[in-house]
């Protein structure tokens, strides 16, 4: 029987634009977890992402939260593996809400949006996750939209680079 080896969603080495880099988030298990109905949990609130058990836990909606990594202990939830359903992204360096700006509708201010939010919103007309961490952010998403995703992310990077280059 032939050996299956796992690629990654989109495969690319990390870019630096003017002020701003990209690489894509190394592979982790993405596990859905849903609270069910006589369940109390511990997860982060709406809009808000937390570190438990050494995983990364992101809200992701009305009562749905995606836990990057090992996935800790979670009695009283329903959990799906979602590992290969969608592609990451990280947006480091100064510039990086211009960058966003570009493709997002969110207003990413650290006063509105600080290290540790979370929100479900769009990416150039593609739905996502973005996750402020306390060097730029984390973008989720799904793995059809990994290429286009990329595309646009660097278009906006090579932008901004070339507004900052003529002082604009």
């Amino acid at each position: 029987m032939p050996e299956l080896d796992a690629t990654p969603p989109v495969g690319f080495a990390p870019c630096r634009y003017g002020q701003a880099a990209l690489a894509p988030m190394p592979w982790v298990r993405i596990t859905s977890a849903v609270p069910l109905a006589s369940a109390g949990h511990d997860l982060p609130p709406p809009g808000m992402s937390a570190i438990l058990g050494g995983a990364r836990v992101l809200w992701m909606g009305r009562a749905l939260w995606f836990v990057l990594g090992a996935a800790p202990d979670l009695p009283g939830m329903a959990l799906s593996d979602q590992s290969d359903g969608w592609a990451g992204f990280r947006l480091t360096g100064a510039g990086t809400r211009a960058v966003l700006a570009r493709l997002c509708p969110l207003d990413l201010h650290p006063a509105v949006f600080p290290e540790g939010a979370t929100a479900r919103s769009e990416l150039a007309h593609m739905a996502a996750s973005i996750t402020a961490e306390a060097d730029g952010y984390l973008i989720l998403v799904m793995r059809s939209f990994a290429g286009t995703a990329l595309d646009e992310l660097e278009t906006a990077m090579r932008s901004v680079a070339a507004q900052d280059a003529i002082g604009g």
